[in-house]
């Protein structure tokens, strides 16, 4: 990214550089990682084996910008009304542009056209999340008989949810946030 007259990066208020958001394709796995990678090395994302990305890839959106993928989240289903987004990751010299509030809007887009009603994330940039409306959870957040069915998965994501010991050092120093959607949108119409 060409920096502006103050020597930074350009913002996407700049029509010249405003990204593509997509759903991600298989092609875009590895970069995915690379763009991950650097946040998982100082533990603020989660590592995740190559098949991990593949196996989830339609969970994807990623952001193009000029032909390359510089961005990249996920919107994970946890239940009937609920999501989480995760793996939101922007690479380093785009930070600051906006890229990351495109992705994040893009899957609260997507969570509301599934008609899901809330949204939970995971991190330690609870300014960026709290500016989009998200709130630390106090509490529990399901009923017993969902806490219950939540229990049976494997994803550790649900497992931090739930806020279970098994996971607690992965945890350590995040904010478990929650927004609440306006209206769920529901699917568009097809043809």
């Amino acid at each position: 990214m060409k920096p502006d007259s103050s020597g930074g990066p350009s913002s996407i208020d700049d029509p010249a550089v405003v990204p593509l958001i997509r759903p991600a394709l298989p092609r875009d796995v590895p970069t995915i990682r690379t763009l991950v990678e650097p946040y998982a090395e100082r533990r603020i994302l989660l590592a995740k084996d190559l098949v991990g990305y593949y196996e989830g890839v339609q969970e994807f959106l990623v952001a193009e910008l000029r032909g390359e993928v510089v961005g990249c989240g996920a919107l994970h289903v946890m239940w009937e009304d609920l999501a989480e987004v995760r793996t939101l990751a922007v690479r380093a010299d785009t930070r600051g542009t906006g890229i990351g509030h495109l992705m994040l809007e893009a899957l609260l887009a997507r969570a509301a056209d599934l008609g899901l009603k809330r949204v939970f994330c995971l991190t330690f940039e609870v300014g960026f999340f709290t500016r989009h409306g998200f709130a630390p959870i106090v509490g529990e957040v399901v009923e017993a008989n969902v806490f219950h069915e939540l229990l049976l998965s494997r994803d550790d994501g649900i497992a931090e949810f739930l806020d279970l010991a098994r996971v607690k050092p992965n945890t350590l120093g995040n904010t478990r946030m929650l927004k609440v959607l306006d209206v769920p949108r529901g699917p568009a119409p097809v043809g």
